[in-house]
């Protein structure tokens, strides 16, 4: 619950946690800086991770500070040296190795040169100083790219002075003046660190024929008016400020290539093969055809230099904004769930219990936010799979920090956090909730279900708003609402809020939304996808389950069913039956194995610090950054395709079907035609003739609606036809 924030010149930063501002220090004070970080970093719910990042250091850094405040105390950590190597090519051994690389020679050419003049490096040394070379040259070049930039249709949003972790405001206004580099920034660009050297530039919006996957323009278009290239380009800028500079085109066309991916079906980066075509350069307006690799590259450096959280933040205001305007009356309502993903990987994970498959598997639990509607708003991830009242406090903050403290916001949720604790905590902070009462609780005579309720989908329901249910412990009383099915069933909800029961009763009937919205963010977007790879090492006073005390209990269970087999088949047998001996035996075995496990429990805690069990050194959680930024991207994506879909369905004979019907609409081939002020898009769509008049009416709606094309310089309307005909 806290963040660093960093002046624009980058030179001193402010430490807040829960609002409230902690500790402030200098690029140079480094001794400060310290204090606060081994201050946070005892925190056992602080992501060190993430502390890193956020005060500028790396996690080996960080780890450093922390072994060393241990080892030596306070002073040691404020009077702590900066660290750092002395270069090993310097003088006219680096001039020489520059000369090469002008000359394109390769990193062994270069090696035995130096070798020469009794210069030893490695190969990964010169690979570095090379990247560094080429880093400089392209820097002594910005001169001549705004222009070049501008013609691509690449535009600059102003920086904000602060990071806005909930920015309220409408998006910043677009400008024509391309941003300047700052003194000191470096240009990274995807080919310096990709193994391709792939070179991309921007390309103006250009007519062409059959442009393959042309209907995606709709979905780049929803997502232009969104606002979600504006957060994405505010979030360059934040790099920029912090001495690390990516093209607008670079950032564009990456996101450009991701969304267009999704749109197809491809669930993943690696989806970015199927934009191979002749045709891609003018359906992303670019030089060329983004790798999968590339475009991976791109968005990494962005979610690595800005802070991912940062980029996830912006993108949940936006749907926060647009949950907020659809709200007409009383509070705004969102739904909340926790939903494991699982893995299936070769690295040893934390594992959680997954509802679905009724066990407990290897994965990564998200806490997911919805609003009313069904649409995801944002997630939370908790890599050692907390459960859902652990979960719902941090949440439940982040929604009152978006909007304002006058806000009603109702949360809904399920029996997983209708503990009396937590109820008692969420009403104490301000908020109204609604959920299942947990069993067991009296059942009511029928004849006390007097109030009838239609709901949308035909089912009526009968309900009664018996006492107050006491929370116990003097924790105070909340309302409870008695519902009974048209099959006789009987669930209690308990609520604190002053809508009225009718309400409540429709806000839990359709938290089923949220449940079709995980499953079709499953199969449609690829939510449960890795994305990132990287993986880190937990801390080793980390506290986890205990695996001896898992394995210590499943030997125990073991063996209280072989003695219940034992005796099962005892009783069974006659006294004088020969097989008794046999199943006697078993059965004592089985008893002094029992007693021995037992003797060993009290002293195999449950829970243990990782360096005190096996899985030390082994144990590792996948950095969640680069995941965070792409699954912003895919909750983007489908609140457009929603949105969309909304405009299709009225004008469908199967209205449930409009989803499906629209993502062949994304894959759809079509003719571009570009003038001074509006760019026609005619698209090929598939289809019987109902489905293609459905779909000319959504292209119409489209065009009202008045969509561009990201990064298109001229701002200029997208207009969309549907063609009967190749004619």
């Amino acid at each position: 619950m806290g963040c660093v924030v960093w002046s624009q010149d980058g030179e001193r930063a402010e430490v807040f946690v829960g609002g409230t501002l902690v500790g402030a220090f200098g690029r140079r004070e480094r001794g400060i800086r310290n204090v606060i970080l081994v201050g946070l970093a005892s925190d056992p719910k602080v992501h060190l991770g993430r502390l890193a990042v956020a005060f500028g250091v790396n996690s080996e850094t960080l780890r450093r500070i922390r072994d060393q405040y241990r080892d030596e105390g306070l002073q040691a950590v404020i009077e702590r040296s900066p660290g750092g190597s002395e270069p090993k090519v310097t003088g006219s051994a680096l001039r020489l190795a520059e000369r090469l690389f002008a000359r394109d020679a390769s990193l062994a050419t270069v090696r035995a040169a130096l070798a020469e003049r009794q210069v030893t490096v490695s190969l990964s040394t010169l690979s570095t100083l090379r990247s560094r070379w080429q880093a400089r040259r392209s820097g002594s070049s910005t001169a001549a790219e705004p222009a070049a930039e501008e013609a691509a249709g690449e535009v600059a949003a102003p920086t904000p002075q602060q990071a806005d972790l909930w920015p309220r405001d409408a998006a910043p206004p677009i400008t024509s003046a391309p941003p300047s580099l700052s003194a000191g920034a470096t240009e990274v660009a995807p080919e310096e660190h990709d193994g391709t050297r792939q070179q991309l530039a921007g390309a103006a919006p250009r007519s062409g024929r059959f442009v393959q996957h042309l209907g995606s323009w709709l979905l780049l278009g929803s997502l232009a008016a969104m606002g979600v290239y504006a957060v994405m380009e505010r979030e360059r800028c934040r790099a920029e400020r912090r001495g690390r500079r990516l093209r607008h085109v670079t950032v564009r066309v990456a996101l450009d290539a991701l969304v267009v991916a999704l749109a197809l079906g491809q669930r993943c980066i690696e989806g970015v093969r199927r934009l191979q075509t002749l045709t891609a350069g003018i359906l992303l307006r670019t030089s060329g055809v983004p790798t999968a690799t590339w475009v991976r590259r791109a968005l990494g450096i962005l979610a690595g230099e800005t802070g991912a959280a940062y980029i996830g933040l912006g993108l949940a205001g936006v749907h926060l904004r647009a949950a907020r305007a659809g709200t007409a009356a009383g509070p705004v309502v969102f739904y909340l769930d926790n939903h494991l993903r699982p893995y299936t990987g070769q690295e040893v994970v934390r594992k959680g219990w997954r509802m679905q498959d009724r066990r407990v598997l290897p994965g990564i639990t998200d806490c997911y936010v919805h609003d009313e509607d069904g649409r995801a708003v944002f997630r939370v991830d908790s890599p050692a799979n907390e459960s859902l009242t652990a979960l719902v406090p941090g949440v439940t903050t982040l929604l009152r920090q978006a909007l304002g403290d006058e806000e009603r916001i109702l949360v809904a949720f399920d029996r997983g956090g209708a503990y009396p604790q937590h109820l008692a905590d969420l009403r104490t902070a301000g908020f109204e909730f609604v959920t299942y009462e947990r069993g067991p609780y009296a059942q009511l005579p029928a004849t006390q279900f007097v109030e009838q309720l239609v709901m949308p989908d035909g089912e009526v329901l009968t309900w009664c708003e018996p006492r107050l249910k006491n929370l116990g412990r003097g924790r105070g009383r909340v309302r409870r609402i008695a519902v009974r099915d048209p099959a006789g069933r009987q669930i209690n909800l308990v609520a604190i809020s002053a809508e009225p029961a009718p309400r409540l009763i429709a806000v839990m009937h359709g938290r089923w939304t949220q449940e079709n919205a995980f499953k079709h963010a499953v199969e449609r977007w690829g939510q449960n996808q890795l994305d990132a790879r990287t993986v880190a090492p937990y801390s080793p006073d980390t506290v986890i389950p205990n695996p001896a005390r898992r394995r210590l209990d499943h030997a125990l269970r073991l063996a209280r069913v072989r003695e219940g087999d034992a005796r099962r088949q005892l009783a069974r047998l006659s006294a004088d039956a020969p097989q008794r001996t046999r199943f006697e035996e078993d059965l004592t075995a089985a008893l002094r194995t029992q007693a021995d496990l037992e003797a060993q429990r009290p002293h195999v805690p449950k829970r243990e610090e990782l360096a005190k069990t096996d899985l030390a050194d082994k144990l590792v959680y996948h950095v969640p950054d680069f995941k965070l930024l792409v699954d912003g991207v895919r909750v983007a994506c489908a609140n457009a395709e929603a949105d969309l879909a909304a405009l299709l369905a009225p004008h469908m004979r199967r209205p449930r079907e409009a989803k499906k019907l629209l993502a062949t609409v994304f894959g759809a081939p079509g003719h571009v035609i570009v003038n001074a002020h509006t760019i026609t898009a005619s698209l090929l769509c598939p289809g019987n003739h109902g489905e293609r008049r459905a779909v000319a009416a959504l292209l119409e709606g489209a065009t009202a609606a008045r969509l561009r094309l990201p990064g298109d310089p001229r701002g200029r309307r997208l207009v969309f036809r549907s063609l009967e005909s190749l004619d």
